[in-house]
């Protein structure tokens, strides 16, 4: 992505947390030397950020898989520090799933040591207790929480960006949905890099214990290969078993 591109995430999340601060009862943002006192805590602009504005984007990865968590991040982007060397670096940032690895792995650990975020999930067991949506909005649910507290912000103290059509099942959140939000909202794809990341990392471990399928490649999601694999020798401990795990044609 574009350095313009990766500017156009972020005007997204400025304006719309501008649009809506009003009518969720937030603090409007105050600009001050320049810079926007959105997410301000690394920049000191004086008495105006005693009552600060708060966006937090969250996103889900692993939806689609047969096996391992489905993981959620929840990020808090550093808008105040956005100087130009930060940008710069972050002019990649976008969905996770348009970005190589290589890319992914730099802006996550880019992301891990500007912003503050949060990581949590929902195992192979939960997900087959209530179903994948479910447990893909209650890992969502469990890293704004963290990340909420990390911050010191009650649960209505921050604007919620979250990515698809689905609000959280928390009523005390200000959320708002983003359809194909990684693609538009920095904050969204932010987390979207980061969970994919820790994800990816995840499964790699698991590979280690479970060598026969083969998660270090495809990550639990359903390539042929993986599917083959359950077929020969079996689901293991991390399958989800409530999915379509065998081929076509086969029970």
């Amino acid at each position: 992505m574009s350095r313009s591109g990766f500017s156009a995430l972020v005007s997204f999340d400025l304006k719309t947390y501008k649009g809506h601060c009003q009518s969720f009862g937030l603090p409007t943002p105050v600009v001050a030397r320049g810079k926007s006192n959105l997410n301000s805590e690394q920049l000191s602009l004086g008495n105006i950020c005693e009552n600060r504005p708060y966006l937090i984007g969250v996103d889900e990865v692993g939806r689609g898989c047969l096996a391992g968590p489905v993981v959620s991040a929840a990020v808090a982007l550093p808008f105040a520090a956005l100087d130009k060397e930060l940008t710069a670096n972050l002019a990649e940032l976008d969905d996770s799933k348009k970005l190589d690895a290589a890319t992914r792995e730099r802006l996550s650990s880019l992301l891990r040591s500007c912003a503050r975020f949060a990581i949590a999930s929902c195992s192979a067991a939960e997900i087959d207790e209530m179903n994948i949506l479910n447990a893909s909005l209650r890992s969502m649910d469990l890293a704004v929480t963290a990340l909420l507290k990390d911050l010191a912000l009650a649960s209505d103290g921050a604007l919620i960006l979250v990515d698809g059509n689905k609000p959280i099942k928390n009523g005390s959140y200000k959320q708002l949905t983003v359809i194909k939000g990684d693609s538009h909202s920095a904050s969204i794809a932010a987390a979207s890099v980061i969970a994919k990341v820790h994800r990816d990392a995840h499964m790699k471990e698991l590979d280690k214990c479970y060598p026969a399928y083969g998660f270090a490649g495809h990550k639990g999601y359903p390539a042929i290969s993986h599917r083959k694999a359950i077929a020969e020798v079996g689901p293991c401990p991390e399958h989800r078993t409530s999915f379509r795990l065998l081929p076509k044609g086969e029970t």
